[in-house]
């Protein structure tokens, strides 16, 4: 019997054309002739076709008998560590090919590589890297790698590669002449139009060549969607960064998203990895563009939905997945003022970060007395023996050379009063919240307080950036945090940044010849995921004051928060659920909430629909599970299906609760 994988690079034999140049030079190097170049480097615009051909060639490769190391360069982390384990075989096993797509969305490895990493293969290995940029001039200037680079910058089909794509597809000949002038040689533009020629859209007017190639061809491909939930499918995909299963369960509950996400998964311009489904980043554009002028309200809606999917995951996600996560929300609102310049990031000046390593230590001292004075430096090397474990170190992908720190700061209360005299900067942010609401016995306060990058000395940039996503994840994340703080020198000028996020203490506080401004959050009265959104979507609606505090996406958070620690008594007390207003004026705030929260529960019994959501919930959150699997196990059902009945359970307990929140039954 021919395995999926054989049926499916026959297939990709089938539909390829062209690019005989390039498989040529590739298979040379697959023999091992001595003449033969180490390094691809296929490059060319938007739908040229570098993926189809970096998977032909993983295709020849694995004929060949190599081991293939395939990696996505949208999903590479920021550590070159990270790349390095990723491509680990790449280092040990000799004859290993790596492949690296989407290389542009993670150009800022480009000069490691060059330095540090590919010197280090294995013997007889190969490399294929494709992007949309072109290598950095020294490379290919440079007399060593030119002779072991080799360059494919893709050009268009010409008009016989083009025409036999169109015939294979077996377009009507009568509209192959209107295609070929639509789409030209663009083999995105052609693979689209003989997919829908394959599935009969042979209307005339579909090619018509005034109007815009990609939007015509996805109408023509996607035509009547089969049903609202494949619309919906559609609007997620269109805008999350990757859509798994699991994403499509969550955001569209109740649906069969099995059957959407294979839907998807068929449609011709998206593509898999390993994180889930993405459509080619010009189809995914057109698609975004067009849902949004035809149906905005669905459009945010989606989008509102994801948010509060990652939000939620912001808190529960396991720690390796919290970046990850943060990067999900970003994209969300990437077109937004603030978020264009959290991500427009260069190549030239990629970091990363570290944990302070003792060897660290005089580099951040160095940088602190070049920038703020000897004073300053004083404080730092207090902190670093008080808090090692605070502070980032930033080295650049390309050398490893450290530019920069910063330190995060987690203060309990009450405050030490070593602390308040040693660091004037500290005291000032305790003298705030003494003045205004004072942090009770199991809070503490998160102070950001310095970030030190020499050559940005505290305007905006990648190490601030960072930094700042990483804050935002340790407040989202912490049990008990009470404030945040965040510390500028030119306090002026970042009064009028921060505006509307954080607030201006007004306090000054001077350290050697350099004074500070003090900027805050009380997260007890602003929830984290509320702040956040307003901080990388400024457009949207303040969240509301008055009786309830919080927001709808607050408060079910909220809720689910109070479920996750109903077992910690102490972690309950300090739950945000505690400042809405369904437990204002309870005589004993911890039991009657709780008993509060458990009568909801039960009362969805009385809805058929809730039944199963009842036993899901009393399993996960009442009954001692130690985790959600063994819940699963004790109500003797599949995990997935258990998860489904937990996740509509939520949704009907935070709807219920809300009712009683707006309503107050008392």
């Amino acid at each position: 019997m021919v395995s999926v994988g054989e049926r499916l690079s026959r297939a990709r034999v089938r539909a390829f054309v062209g690019r005989d140049e390039e498989l040529a030079v590739f298979g040379e190097a697959l023999a091992g002739e001595p003449q033969a170049p180490f390094a691809f480097y296929v490059c060319g615009p938007g739908g040229i076709g570098k993926s189809t051909l970096l998977r032909r060639m993983a295709d020849h490769a694995r004929a060949a008998g190599r081991l293939l190391v395939e990696l996505d360069g949208r999903f590479v982390s920021r550590d070159p560590a990270d790349f390095e384990r990723a491509a680990g075989p790449f280092l040990d096993v000799p004859g290993t090919v790596l492949f690296v797509d989407s290389f542009e969305h993670c150009q800022w490895l480009e000069s490691w590589l060059w330095h540090h990493f590919l010197p280090r293969a294995a013997d007889d290995t190969l490399v294929v890297l494709a992007g949309r940029r072109t290598p950095q001039p020294q490379w290919t200037a440079d007399p060593a790698w030119s002779r072991l680079l080799h360059v494919c910058e893709l050009e268009p089909f010409s008009e016989e590669q083009a025409r036999s794509v169109l015939v294979s597809a077996h377009i009507l000949p009568e509209l192959r002449d209107r295609v070929l002038r639509f789409a030209g040689g663009n083999p995105l533009a052609l693979s689209l139009a003989a997919a829908a020629g394959s599935a009969g859209c042979g209307r005339e007017e579909i090619w018509s060549p005034t109007a815009d190639v990609l939007r015509t061809l996805l109408a023509g491909l996607i035509g009547e969607v089969p049903t609202a939930a494949h619309r919906r499918a559609l609007e997620v995909a269109a805008q999350a960064r990757s859509t798994s299963e699991e994403l499509l369960s969550t955001v569209l509950p109740g649906e069969d998203t099995h059957l959407l996400f294979s839907w998807l998964r068929e449609l011709p311009f998206m593509e898999s990895t390993h994180q889930g489904l993405h459509p080619h980043d010009a189809a995914r554009e057109t698609l975004a563009a067009d849902l949004r002028w035809r149906a905005p309200n669905a459009f945010e809606t989606m989008r509102r939905r994801l948010a509060d999917e990652y939000l939620r995951l912001l808190r529960e996600a396991p720690e390796e997945r919290v970046w990850t996560v943060t990067d999900e929300l970003f994209y969300l609102f990437r077109e937004g003022a603030t978020l264009a310049r959290l991500r427009s990031w260069s190549r030239e000046e990629e970091v990363h970060d570290r944990p302070l390593h003792p060897d660290d230590l005089d580099d951040v001292l160095r940088m602190t007395e070049e920038t703020e004075g000897a004073a300053s430096a004083e404080l730092v090397r207090y902190w670093a023996g008080r808090q090692p474990q605070a502070f980032s170190v930033y080295r650049l992908v390309s050398t490893g050379r450290i530019v920069a720190f910063t330190a995060r700061l987690v203060l309990p209360a009450p405050a030490d009063p070593q602390d308040l005299d040693t660091d004037p900067v500290v005291a000032a942010a305790w003298r705030y919240t003494e003045a205004t609401e004072p942090v009770s016995p199991g809070e503490h306060i998160g102070v950001s307080r310095f970030s030190i990058y020499p050559e940005q000395y505290q305007v905006p940039s990648r190490v601030i950036d960072l930094s700042s996503s990483r804050a935002q994840a340790e407040a989202a994340r912490a049990r008990g945090r009470a404030y945040g703080f965040a510390v500028y020198r030119d306090a002026e000028t970042w009064a009028e940044r921060v505006k509307g996020t954080l607030a201006d203490t007004g306090a000054r506080p001077r350290v050697g010849e350099y004074t500070y401004g003090v900027f805050g959050v009380d997260w007890r009265q602003m929830p984290v995921e509320a702040w956040l959104m307003r901080f990388i979507a400024p457009s949207e609606e303040p969240v509301r004051s008055g009786p309830s505090p919080v927001s709808r996406t607050a408060f079910d958070q909220a809720v689910r928060e109070a479920l996750a620690h109903w077992r910690d008594t102490g972690a309950f007390a300090a739950c945000a659920l505690m400042r809405a207003r369904l437990a204002a004026d309870l005589d004993d705030p911890v039991g009657e909430l709780r008993a509060l929260l458990r009568q909801a529960v039960d009362e969805l019994a009385q809805d058929p629909r809730g039944a199963r959501a009842r036993e899901a919930l009393t399993a996960g959150y009442f009954s001692g599970a130690p985790t959600q699997e063994a819940a699963a196990r004790r109500l003797g059902l599949p995990y997935g299906t258990y998860r489904r009945h937990l996740r509509q359970g939520l949704d009907l307990l935070c709807a219920s609760l809300w009712q009683q929140e707006l309503h107050d039954p008392r």
